[in-house]
């Protein structure tokens, strides 16, 4: 059966990537958007990974390559071949660990340099510095090469052999600001509502030709404007790195599980965390997942921006719909077609609703793709595998409407005869007034109240679901385009579907049993 186009099909790296990666490093996780390592030029990432080791720390595969590809050296100017180093990755899979790895090599390799750490907020900075960072440092080998400075407004960890001070700041407009900057690291990108902090930043390291600005971060929230718009612009380096071979100054890497991807499956878990069967174990993910909230662990564990709950919607029973959600869920013989076009007419759906043998409705996207002009001869296919007992679409004042005429002229005919709507044919076109839409409406509400629909947990179909609004019709409801917050066509051909299966269902039934008292 054809499958919607989800999430988990956006782009992805060529396989020579993570070829790379397994013989490079043996990463068994690798990004899915990663700069590739240049094997042929040098880099200082190896000299960071044992500071790391000093430090108390067995470096994993995913920060090797990290810190092997962020600490690159062009071998023509001798300088880091990226300005910039961007890292996206879940919580708890060792990102503090690398980072003061990172800040402690810079201060021992080199003379008087200026590393200066940045939080959620100056405190939040304090603390990371004097519990974790100085902590460290002190109760490991290197901690005789250091002396603290502890004042409040002057912190810093000094290697005294070079001179080099390790810092923190604040996140404002003067953030940075005084003497030139050799490393500045904003952790917890996520908390960051703007871009001050890297603009107070990034004129202190114009001076300094070996500045690399590193910021990292789990997944944020829509708040996170910062963060997003880094992500955005890191995915879009990469893809046209692989695209046209040309290689930006910044690095980026970013762990990720679409939203398609089961957030209860090992097999998602994975994919997204690089430090799974390291520091970390299934149970102790397993663990996480019962006891936080859906999105906060999505959030967490899976790098995913955590989206705003919209509005309710009394009409809808929303929080019914992840409890009909079944992996395993899969239609019987007998179900129905339909068809939706978004408002704007950039994307059509085909949904499906299949009679289980327990007598739940099964609903699934089975086709979503772009336009129109694909619809009809996919329903022409799907009709001749799967001989439905109807194919629903909306009438006048849906934007599906336009595709009856085509549909008809295909061999898709609506039953015209009193005959003919009384014992209609498999396969036939059922054209939805608006009462009938009120009624299939008002049905999978009730439906997902009493439990007695099921569904795969695609994400186009959940997203439309979540994001639906509804207006009046008399007294009752149907589902709205105009005020929905999402794209709602998915859920309208679920909802059409159903209401096909359920009332014409039995119309064709009833014309079997008597063609087989006949035969």
């Amino acid at each position: 059966m054809t499958r919607t186009t989800t999430a988990s099909e956006t782009w992805q790296p060529p396989s020579e990537f993570a070829e790379q990666l397994l013989d490079r490093y043996a990463l068994t996780c690798p990004p899915r958007w990663g700069t590739p390592r240049r094997p042929d030029w040098p880099s200082l990432g190896p000299a960071a990974c044992r500071v790391m080791q000093a430090l108390g720390f067995e470096p994993m595969p995913w920060q090797r390559y990290v810190l092997d590809v962020g600490l690159e050296i062009n071998p023509e100017t001798g300088l880091f071949a990226h300005r910039e180093v961007g890292l996206s990755v879940p919580r708890q899979q060792g990102k503090t660990q690398q980072i003061l790895a990172l800040m402690t090599h810079r201060i021992a390799a080199w003379q008087r340099q200026n590393v200066i750490y940045a939080a959620q907020t100056r405190s939040m900075a304090r603390q990371r510095w004097e519990d974790e960072f100085l902590v460290t440092m002190e109760g490991s080998a290197l901690g005789p090469k250091i002396r603290a400075r502890k004042s409040n407004g002057n912190e810093a960890i000094l290697w005294t052999r070079t001179r080099s001070k390790l810092g923190i700041t604040s996140n404002t407009e003067k953030a940075g600001h005084g003497p030139a900057l050799d490393l500045g690291v904003i952790d917890e990108a996520f908390a960051h509502d703007d871009d001050r902090l890297e603009q107070a930043f990034s004129p202190a390291m114009l001076t300094r030709p070996m500045a690399q600005l590193w910021w990292a971060s789990a997944g944020g929230t829509e708040k996170s404007s910062w963060l997003n718009k880094k992500r955005a612009a890191g995915r879009a380096h990469i893809e046209a790195l692989w695209e046209t071979g040309e290689r930006p100054t910044v690095a980026y890497f970013e762990w990720y599980a679409p939203d398609d991807m089961p957030r209860d499956d090992p097999a998602t878990w994975a994919a997204a965390l690089p430090a799974l069967g390291h520091t970390v174990t299934e149970a102790v993910i397993r663990s996480e997942l019962e006891k936080l909230d859906p999105g906060e662990f999505d959030r967490a564990y899976l790098n995913r921006t955590r989206k705003a709950a919209p509005p309710s919607d009394p009409n809808v029973p929303k929080a019914k719909w992840p409890t009909a959600a079944d992996g395993k869920s899969r239609p019987g013989s007998e179900l129905a077609l339909a068809v939706d076009v978004s408002q704007d007419r950039s994307t059509t759906t085909i949904g499906l609703a299949g009679l289980r043998p327990d007598g739940r409705v099964h609903l699934e996207v089975i086709d979503r793709r772009a336009g129109t002009d694909w619809v009809v001869p996919a329903i022409v296919r799907l009709r001749q595998l799967h001989d439905p007992v109807a194919v629903a679409i909306s009438a006048s004042g849906s934007p599906a409407s336009s595709l009856i005429d085509d549909l008809v002229a295909a061999g898709v005919r609506a039953p015209q005869s009193a005959e003919e709507k009384e014992h209609p044919e498999p396969g036939h076109l059922a054209v939805m007034r608006t009462g009938d839409m009120v009624e299939a409406c008002g049905q999978m509400a009730d439906a997902l109240n009493q439990g007695t629909v099921a569904h795969i947990d695609q994400a186009p179909l959940t997203a439309a679901v979540n994001g639906a609004m509804t207006r009046r019709v008399g007294d009752a409801w149907v589902l709205d385009r105009t005020r929905s917050l999402a794209d709602v066509s998915p859920f309208v051909a679920a909802v059409q579907a159903r209401w096909a299966l359920v009332t014409r269902g039995p119309l064709v039934r009833a014309d079997y049993d008597v063609l087989d008292s006949i035969y």
